[in-house]
C-alpha cells in the first residue's frame, strides 16, 4: 500500500487525503518507511523530525490548502526550518540549530506540507556534485556508484527514489537543474524574483540563487510556483504576480513558437554524443509539435560570464566569512573548511569594489543580450548537463589542486582566480550550460527525456524570458502529455 501511495503525485496525493482514502499520518508513515529503507544505500537524507511529522499530521486542519497533508523534504543549506539543524556542511556550524523559520519554509508550512527532514548538499553548496565531509557522498538511485547532482543532490535523489513527491531545493548555478538532469526527475529554476524570500537573505548571490524544488509532476511544479511566488515591499527583486494561477495555464490552448536549440556548450567545453541526441530529439518532437526549430548562436561570451560568476562567488564567500570571523572573534583557518572554500574565500579577499560591479555589469549586458535573443526565439533549447553524472570513485579534483587550495595564499590574485577556473574546469565540462539563466535571471526547467546506453539519465533544458514560467511549463506538460518524460519506476 505504502509503494502505491508512494507512486502518487502531490496533486494525486491531496485528492486522496480529501476523499479520505489515506490520510496526512499515512502518508508520512509510508514517507518515513521509505526513507528508512532507501536511505542507508542513497545518503540522500540527513536529518529527520520524525515524531514531530507525525504529530504535525494528527494536528492538521484542512483549511483548503493546496498540498494538504503532503510530506515534504527541505535541502539542508539555506532552508531554515526551526529547531533544525543550520550547519552549511561546515564544521564551525556543526551543532548550530535555526531559531527562526524562512519565509520560504512558512510558506511551504502554510501551503499544507509536512516536513519530514532535510537532504544532503556540499558544504555551503559551491559544487555540482553532492559530497560533503560533513554529511558524506549521496548516491545516485538509477546507479549507486554516481552522484546525483548538487548541490541538490539530496533532493533529487529523494524525489527519484519516491521518498516523497517533492523536495525543495535551491538553484545558484544549476544546483536544481543539475540534479534534476542527473535523477531524471524535473527541475524548475524561476525567474529572478518570483520566489518568496527573506527575512536574512533579500539577494543571493546577487539574485543568481534562488529555493524552489525538484518534482515528478508538472501540475504539482505548477501548483507549487503558485503558492510560492510572492511580491514582497522588502525585496530586492520583484516580478509581478502570475495571474490568473500557474495551473491554469496549463489547461490552456499551447500555442507553437520559435525555438532556438543549441548543442554548444557555452565555454567551449565538449559536449557528450548522448547528450546532443537529447536535444535533438526533443527539437524533432517540438517540430512535430508545429514548432519552427532551428539551430542558433547563444550571442553571450560564455567564458566572460563564467569568469563573472565566479568572482562574485569568491567575493560573496570573502563577504561570508568576514562576518563569521566577527561572530567568532577570531580569524578563520584553513582547517576550518573544506579546501575549496578555503580558496575562494582566500581569493575573495583580494577582489576589489571595481571588479565586483564591472562583473555585475557582465551578467547585465549578458541579460541584455539574451533578452534580445527571446524576441525571436521565445524558447531557447539546450542539453542541461553535457555529459551523465560523475563517478563517485572518479574525484574532479586532484591531489596537487586539493594541495594547491590549502595553500592558495602562495600565489599572485591574478593567479588565485585562474586557479579557480581551471580546478572547476573538469565539473563546469559536466555542467556549462545552466549557469547563464542564474546571471540573466531568466526561468529554465530541467525536463527528464533521455536514458543513455548504460541506462543512466541526461535532461534537456528549456529557457524562456523573464517571466514566462507559465509558458515553460505548458511545453513541459507537453512533453508529458505525450510520454516523452523519463521517470524512475
Amino acid at each position: 500500500m505504502s509503494t502505491d501511495l508512494l507512486a502518487l503525485t502531490a496533486t494525486e496525493m491531496v485528492q486522496a487525503v480529501r476523499q479520505k482514502r489515506i490520510s496526512p499520518r499515512e502518508l508520512v508513515e509510508a514517507s518515513l518507511q521509505q526513507i528508512k529503507r532507501k536511505n542507508p544505500d542513497l545518503n540522500a537524507v540527513i536529518s529527520l523530525r520524525e515524531e514531530a511529522a507525525l504529530r504535525d499530521a494528527e494536528r492538521l486542519t484542512d483549511c483548503g490548502q493546496p498540498f494538504f497533508g503532503i510530506p515534504l523534504l527541505l535541502k539542508g543549506l539555506g532552508q531554515h526550518f526551526k529547531d533544525l539543524p543550520a550547519t552549511n556542511g561546515n564544521i564551525l556550524f556543526r551543532n548550530q540549530v535555526a531559531k527562526e523559520s524562512e519565509n520560504f519554509t512558512k510558506a511551504l508550512v502554510k501551503a499544507g506540507f509536512i516536513v519530514l527532514g532535510q537532504t544532503n548538499y556540499p558544504e555551503f553548496g559551491f559544487k555540482n556534485i553532492t559530497d560533503s565531509q560533513m554529511y558524506g557522498d549521496a548516491h545516485n538511485p538509477w546507479n549507486l556508484d554516481y552522484y546525483p547532482g548538487g548541490s541538490s543532490g539530496g533532493a533529487g535523489a529523494a524525489v527519484a527514489s519516491k521518498m516523497v513527491p517533492i523536495a525543495a531545493a535551491s538553484d545558484g548555478g544549476g544546483s536544481i537543474r543539475i540534479p534534476a538532469s542527473w535523477t531524471s526527475t524535473i527541475g524548475l529554476k524561476p525567474t529572478r524574483g518570483r520566489i518568496v524570500t527573506g527575512p536574512n537573505d533579500w539577494r543571493s548571490w546577487q539574485g543568481a540563487a534562488s529555493n524552489f524544488a525538484i518534482t515528478r509532476s508538472v501540475e504539482d511544479t505548477a501548483r507549487l510556483l503558485d503558492v510560492l511566488q510572492a511580491l514582497q515591499p522588502a525585496a530586492v527583486f520583484q516580478v509581478p504576480l502570475q495571474e490568473p494561477s500557474f495551473v491554469s495555464q496549463l489547461g490552456k490552448p499551447l500555442r507553437p513558437c520559435r525555438v532556438g536549440y543549441t548543442i554548444k556548450s557555452p565555454v567551449g567545453t565538449p559536449v557528450d554524443t548522448e547528450a546532443v541526441n537529447a536535444v535533438l530529439k526533443a527539437a524533432a518532437f517540438l517540430a512535430q509539435a508545429g514548432f519552427e526549430v532551428e539551430e542558433v548562436t547563444i550571442p553571450t561570451d560564455g567564458r566572460q560570464l563564467i569568469n563573472a560568476y565566479y568572482l562574485m562567488n569568491e567575493g560573496e564567500t570573502a563577504a561570508m566569512f568576514n562576518q563569521i570571523e566577527a561572530a567568532l572573534g577570531r580569524a578563520v583557518t584553513v582547517d576550518d573548511m573544506e579546501p575549496l572554500t578555503w580558496a575562494l574565500y582566500r581569493t575573495g579577499c583580494h577582489i576589489s569594489a571595481a571588479s565586483y560591479s564591472k562583473a555585475l555589469n557582465v551578467w547585465d549586458h549578458a541579460g541584455y543580450q539574451i533578452a534580445t535573443l527571446h524576441e525571436t526565439y521565445p524558447l531557447i533549447l539546450t542539453p542541461t548537463t553535457a555529459k551523465v553524472a560523475p563517478r563517485i570513485d572518479s574525484p574532479m579534483v586532484s591531489d596537487s589542486q586539493i594541495a594547491q587550495m590549502k595553500d592558495i595564499d602562495s600565489l599572485s590574485p591574478r593567479a588565485q582566480q585562474q586557479f579557480i577556473f581551471d580546478q572547476w574546469l573538469p565539473a563546469l565540462a559536466h555542467s556549462p550550460f545552466t549557469q547563464q539563466a542564474n546571471l540573466t535571471g531568466e526561468p529554465a526547467i530541467s525536463l527528464p527525456t533521455h536514458l543513455t546506453k548504460a541506462k543512466l539519465p541526461l535532461g534537456i533544458q528549456l529557457v524562456a524570458g523573464k517571466g514566462q514560467e507559465g509558458y515553460l511549463l505548458q511545453v513541459a506538460k507537453l512533453f508529458e502529455d505525450h510520454h516523452q518524460l523519463i521517470l524512475k519506476n
